[in-house]
């Protein structure tokens, strides 16, 4: 009777083994489907960031496209300005000019009416 369970006794080891195999096999699977999730979700992740320096070198580059416009148009404001101070400066010389020659066409006047009378 004793080799009667000596078979039951290998047969239930054999048994209590190919489940335990089984649950690793399972386990493994599991561990393997779980690395391939983090591996999408990490592809996608780097996608995101390269989608983000993407769109910050653009923006860095719009930035300094606004800048470089900032200052042509601060230079043609500032042309400007000069432009307009010069034709200042030029009306107040040619209005002086006209005032002188009041004062001459004046005194010319005067001498003509001293003369005459």
């Amino acid at each position: 009777m004793p080799n009667d369970r000596i078979p039951d006794q290998h047969r239930q080891q054999a048994e209590g083994a190919r489940e335990e195999g089984e649950e690793t096999r399972r386990t493994a699977e599991a561990d393997r489907r779980l690395g391939e999730k983090h591996r999408i979700a990490n592809e996608s992740v780097r996608m995101a960031a390269e989608q983000l320096r993407t769109l910050a070198e653009g923006a860095r580059t719009a930035a300094e496209e606004a800048r470089t416009a900032a200052e042509a148009a601060r230079q043609a404001t500032m042309a400007a300005v000069i432009a307009t101070a010069d034709t200042m400066q030029a009306t107040l010389a040619q209005m002086k000019v006209v005032e002188e020659m009041r004062r001459t066409l004046r005194d010319i006047r005067d001498v003509n009416k001293l003369s005459g009378s």
